[in-house]
């Protein structure tokens, strides 16, 4: 049993929240889908596939991206949902004031430091990401483009291994599909 009392309504306040955090952003693919649908798709992943049942990290998974690409703020989330939702949620943000390749080289080096429940988040966005890359792909990206996300990927993901045994094995599996399709 977790901290919240209404955990249902947690996440549904998680959800909603975040859904108007990212309502005017969409994704990069080529249909440029609304970007809610990856934050949703990431807590799909987690208590659908990885049977996660803790309500913080489900949350966490739905506003993961809200710090790091909306105007939200971390005093904002502590205020709206807690101490513990909030330092999941910072321990996955990546700091937009770095160059790319430094938040990139920087997510490979912090994933083995991150709380577990972090690591369950970072695990899933990765294996999101992977299945979108793999069946809608941003049209601009070449396959060397693709090729690098998929490496860097796996090296982000083996800093978090040990976390989730099954979700690593969906993991591999979106890499061996990569892998036979190149």
């Amino acid at each position: 049993m977790d901290q919240y009392s209404d955990p249902l309504g947690m996440l549904v306040k998680a959800v909603a929240f975040a859904a108007d955090k990212h309502r005017n952003q969409r994704r990069k693919d080529a249909e440029a889908s609304p970007y809610i649908n990856h934050p949703i798709g990431l807590a799909n992943v987690l208590a659908n596939e990885g049977s996660v049942t803790d309500v913080a990290v489900l949350c966490a998974a739905v506003l993961h991206d809200t710090i790091e690409d909306t105007e939200t703020t971390s005093e904002e989330l502590t205020a709206t949902f807690g101490s513990r939702i909030t330092a999941i949620v910072l321990d996955v943000t990546d700091d937009k004031s770095l160059e790319k390749h430094v938040r990139k080289q920087r997510q490979i080096e912090h994933a083995p430091h991150i709380s577990k429940e972090a690591k369950l988040v970072k695990l899933a966005d990765k294996i999101c990401n992977l299945r979108d890359i793999l069946a809608s792909p941003p049209s601009d990206w070449s396959p060397e483009r693709k090729q690098g996300y998929f490496d860097w990927a796996a090296k982000v993901v083996a800093g978090v291994r040990g976390v989730h045994p099954e979700l690593e094995a969906a993991f591999d599996r979106l890499l061996a599909r990569h892998a036979e399709l190149r």
